[in-house]
């Protein structure tokens, strides 16, 4: 039996958006293993809902909103425990000396262990280039939510490399 074409098309686009979604899930999960397993059900469950995709407005937004969706219910089926996140590198050093390399690892370490919701909303403004309010809907807040959410997430990154006027020696 021969599937629709939509479906196709949005199953070949998934596959293209993979990359970014691993990102945002990462921000949301705070942790490799269970990004992954995070991306893995986003993209089963917008395979199997790929008829409710209109097609207007952006495909990465709606899949973001079905990660953020699928996130929150599966942290109220979870038992808080403590943070496995490990140490942020400083990346003070890298910042005094600019030939230093910065280890992606520790950035996206860094992204992660930022408050919920703040390194989300940084990656999808300043990473992946969402206006404020597409930001807003697929995070499911308020556009000036958004906007203090980035202010935070800005500072924290100025305060990491001493940048910040409060946090030059």
């Amino acid at each position: 039996m021969r599937q629709p074409a939509t479906t196709i098309d949005l199953r070949r686009d998934l596959v293209g958006l993979l990359p970014r979604l691993r990102r945002f899930a990462i921000t949301l999960a705070g942790e490799a293993a269970v990004a992954d397993e995070l991306v893995q059900t986003v993209c089963l469950r917008a395979i199997a809902k790929g008829h409710q995709w209109n097609g207007e407005g952006r495909l990465e937004s709606w899949i973001y909103t079905l990660a953020r969706q699928q996130w929150t219910d599966d942290s109220r089926k979870r038992k808080p425990k403590a943070s496995a996140r490990g140490n942020v590198t400083d990346i003070r050093d890298a910042a005094r000396d600019r030939s230093a390399s910065v280890d992606p690892d520790a950035i996206h370490r860094m992204i992660s262990e930022m408050p919920d919701g703040v390194s989300s909303v940084f990656l999808l403004v300043d990473v992946e280039g969402h206006s404020y309010q597409q930001a807003a809907d697929i995070m499911g807040i308020s556009a000036a939510s958004v906007v203090s959410q980035l202010a935070a997430a800005r500072l924290h990154f100025a305060g990491l490399a001493g940048t910040h006027p409060i946090h030059r020696y």
